[in-house]
């Protein structure tokens, strides 16, 4: 399927370990002629951490995506029926924020562009990262692949022996999996090794 004139709404939250493998995602989707808007949560606006600063990813983010970045609620609204998105991407997405999604809580813009999204019928695409994925966040994560219109890039145990709960997704199929849920259809195989030999 091609993605050229395509509107993909982009959100990051606080997985800031994984950021670096996401950049080149949103690289690869304006390559192949989509639109990219991006959207942050507010720790990604926020924090510092040892992966870099708040400021250095959102100048990263806006020199990819050359469109300003969607940083509230208010911003992120009118994403729904008024400018509706094709697709809305929420990669890497927190086991907190797969929690508030699986729940209906829409705290933040990240959330509000899933929401807005899923309101106008079009597919959201989850980017898993977070440690307890085969804890208490299991559940959320299982409702998430039975709802309509979600789809999940695939994902694994990213360090099976240190972190045996921890899930994440293979970013590297993020546009595959794109493709295929603008299509109706869920990329596959969903459960895979994070890291191939």
């Amino acid at each position: 399927m091609s993605l050229k004139g395509k509107h993909i709404g982009f959100g990051i939250s606080a997985s800031h370990c994984t950021y670096e493998e996401v950049m080149p995602q949103i690289e690869k989707l304006i390559a192949k002629g989509a639109k990219v808007t991006p959207f942050v949560s507010g720790n990604v606006k926020s924090t510092d951490t040892k992966f870099g600063t708040s400021a250095y990813w959102l100048k990263r983010i806006e020199d990819i995506t050359k469109e300003p970045i969607v940083d509230t609620i208010v911003k992120a609204e009118p994403f729904g029926p008024k400018t509706p998105l094709d697709c809305m991407v929420l990669a890497p997405i927190t086991g907190n924020s797969t929690s508030k999604l699986a729940n209906a809580m829409t705290d933040g813009p990240v959330l509000m562009g899933a929401k807005a999204t899923l309101r106008s019928g079009n597919p959201v695409v989850l980017g898993i990262s977070t440690n307890d994925a085969l804890g208490l966040n299991g559940v959320n994560i299982m409702r998430l692949m039975a709802t309509k219109n979600i789809y999940f890039i695939p994902f694994g145990q990213d360090d099976p022996i240190k972190k045996p709960n921890s899930l994440v997704a293979r970013m590297e199929a993020l546009v595959d999996t794109v493709e295929s849920a603008i299509a109706g259809k869920q990329f596959q195989p969903v459960l895979v090794e994070k890291f191939r030999d």
